[in-house]
């Protein structure tokens, strides 16, 4: 693998105010907001035990910085959120009170949490706040208008406030009405987290330190497609892992047993492998696997390399050739990209590879290397492994970050006003 010439400068060796100047939309900066009724979408899409306790606040503290200027700078902050897939409807196991007392403890102050979205008493207790104090609405989506950006449900959720903030990067690529449907009936602006995800990643696009390399796992081609192929444009090798390599490794002819594996993507899959080839991209497959008859803790896992692949077994890890040949690949890096875990990490016996993959992007982070994590299970491997506060970046949003990094735009972001 060559190494690209490149702009020395590392993306976190640039001032944070030319990072900024990525991002083309207001943010809470640019408006006065004291005094002023602030609707703020986040994402507080938190995981939970049985009992409702929160079980990991990553989502409710990369908000903290939009809602402490919030207060500081005397709004009357109106937090709207989703939590999980209601359907539409009221269901008690998506309630927010957990959330609120997650970041009343956050904030060190009382958050003052409502049972309904948009009804008349909820318009009684914002009429009520008074400057800096802070309220929940409750999950957005047990209104069934919410995911089919119904207007009238837009319309009332705007009526509540004078100002629009969207934080929720990781509800930002969806068309919803807590997301682009009120921006049509107030002032729309960006809080701290969404210009920083937006402003980071399409840093990691614009002026990349080479050697690039790009990690890509998780079971489908078909949900990275857009990325694969703009990565081609732009990096020097790309890794896979997880269930997608073996429709690449179909595509070249090899048999993969029962593993996973997307027919419909097969000629897709051999384009991206001829063009990786044209550009002089280093396109990595697995030499070796780690595979089982099922996926479960008790089934009897085998290495194999994947030119004698057993027809009865499936692969559900990346086995420790392919390990070495990516610790050698990652050691060389200076950027590195990640998205999606190299094998089923969840069950010890197929997370060697994506263990191992993670200590070695964090161990070569330690050496100057820029780590960008696109969220999602990789956020998960890396916090399974203790290794989180390692790495240079990790988004909140691992289906907006694959959209900002393929060139799509985001709806949420679309809408608010341009500087």
């Amino acid at each position: 693998m060559e190494d690209r010439k490149t702009d020395p400068s590392l993306l976190f060796s640039t001032p944070e105010a030319e990072r900024r100047s990525l991002f083309a939309k207001k943010t809470v900066r640019d408006v006065n907001v004291s005094g002023k009724r602030t609707l703020v979408r986040v994402d507080f899409n938190v995981p939970e035990d049985d009992q409702g306790n929160v079980l990991d606040n990553t989502r409710i503290e990369a908000t903290l910085p939009t809602i402490d200027y919030l207060i500081n700078h005397q709004a009357k902050v109106i937090l709207v959120s989703h939590l999980g897939r209601p359907g539409g409807k009221f269901d008690r196991r998506y309630c927010l009170d957990s959330v609120a007392r997650e970041l009343s403890k956050l904030i060190s102050r009382p958050v003052k949490k409502m049972d309904k979205t948009v009804t008349s008493e909820v318009s009684q207790a914002v009429s009520e706040m008074k400057n800096g104090e802070v309220l929940l609405l409750e999950n957005v989506r047990f209104n069934p208008g919410e995911l089919s950006n119904d207007q009238e449900f837009a319309k009332k959720l705007a009526g509540l406030a004078d100002i629009f903030v969207n934080d929720a990067f990781g509800t930002a690529h969806r068309k919803h009405a807590s997301v682009v449907g009120i921006a049509e009936y107030l002032p729309t602006v960006s809080g701290f987290l969404l210009e920083k995800e937006v402003s980071t990643l399409t840093s990691l696009i614009k002026n990349p330190a080479h050697p690039f390399i790009a990690i890509l796992g998780g079971n489908k081609i078909s949900d990275k497609i857009g990325v694969i192929d703009r990565f081609l444009d732009i990096v020097d090798g790309i890794l896979t892992g997880g269930g997608m390599c073996f429709t690449f490794l179909r595509a070249k002819g090899m048999s993969v047993g029962k593993s996973l594996l997307e027919a419909n993507q097969l000629e897709l899959a051999a384009k991206m492998l001829k063009k990786a080839e044209r550009n002089g991209v280093s396109f990595y497959l697995p030499a070796d696997v780690v595979a089982a008859e099922q996926i479960s803790s008790q089934a009897k896992a085998i290495v194999t390399t994947v030119d004698k692949f057993p027809s009865n077994l499936m692969g559900l890890d990346i086995g420790p050739s392919t390990i070495e040949i990516y610790r050698q690949v990652i050691a060389r890096a200076r950027t590195i990209f990640w998205n999606g875990p190299l094998g089923v990490f969840e069950i010890d016996s197929f997370a060697q590879g994506t263990k191992e993959i993670a200590q070695a992007i964090a161990n070569q982070t330690k050496h100057g290397a820029v780590s960008i994590i696109g969220g999602g299970d990789s956020d998960a491997a890396l916090k399974k492994f203790d290794l989180e506060d390692q790495v240079s970046f990790v988004s909140t949003g691992g289906g907006a970050s694959l959209k900002v990094l393929e060139g799509t735009s985001l709806p949420g972001v679309e809408v608010i006003a341009d500087k």
